[in-house]
């Protein structure tokens, strides 16, 4: 940002139109998600592998494990999606953590028992107060870019015994 705000002002003085304005190229799909939970999925948590659905339709563009663009890695997913897309609850569980956070913007957390929580940020609204029930593909938020995140998409997290795990091996993704 410094270097884009130096060329302009050198072209300022030079007497030259400013250097166009270059975004970053978005970051390349690892997939593409078109199923988004429903109510018909229903059982223990830990039971439920491989038949999860992200929380939202959308290109999957951060991936666990890979390296973050500002530094560090992914410990969970970040689906691409337009801003105000509902994003729906991956399984049964209680609403433990609702408002903003810095890094996540405004979060949601589901603890599904057994130690086992979903984790949902960048959100534009959160629908849900901490103590709500809430069950598989109830609608808990919105999409939306918040928490310094440049572009609209949902955050997901899963964590067991607060460990993250790859979600994308608990998914059926189509």
């Amino acid at each position: 940002e410094q270097a884009r705000r130096a060329a302009e002002q050198a072209a300022r003085e030079a007497g030259q139109p400013p250097p166009p304005r270059t975004e970053p190229p978005p970051e390349q799909a690892v997939a593409r998600n078109t199923l988004v939970p429903d109510p018909s999925l229903t059982g223990q948590f830990e039971k439920l592998r491989g038949r999860l659905r992200l929380p939202v339709a959308g290109d999957v563009v951060g991936r666990f494990g890979a390296s973050r663009g500002e530094g560090g890695t992914w410990k969970g997913v970040f689906i691409r999606a337009p801003e105000g897309t509902e994003v729906r609850a991956v399984a049964a569980g209680k609403v433990v953590f609702a408002d903003w956070l810095r890094g996540f913007g405004n979060l949601l957390i589901i603890d599904h028992g057994s130690q086992y929580l979903s984790i949902y940020g960048n959100n534009q609204a959160v629908l849900r107060h901490v103590g709500d029930d809430v069950k598989s593909g109830d609608v808990v938020a919105q999409v939306g870019a918040t928490g310094g995140q440049a572009e609209s998409g949902l955050y997901f997290e899963l964590r067991h015994r607060g460990a993250p795990f790859d979600p994308l091996k608990w998914v059926s993704l189509r």
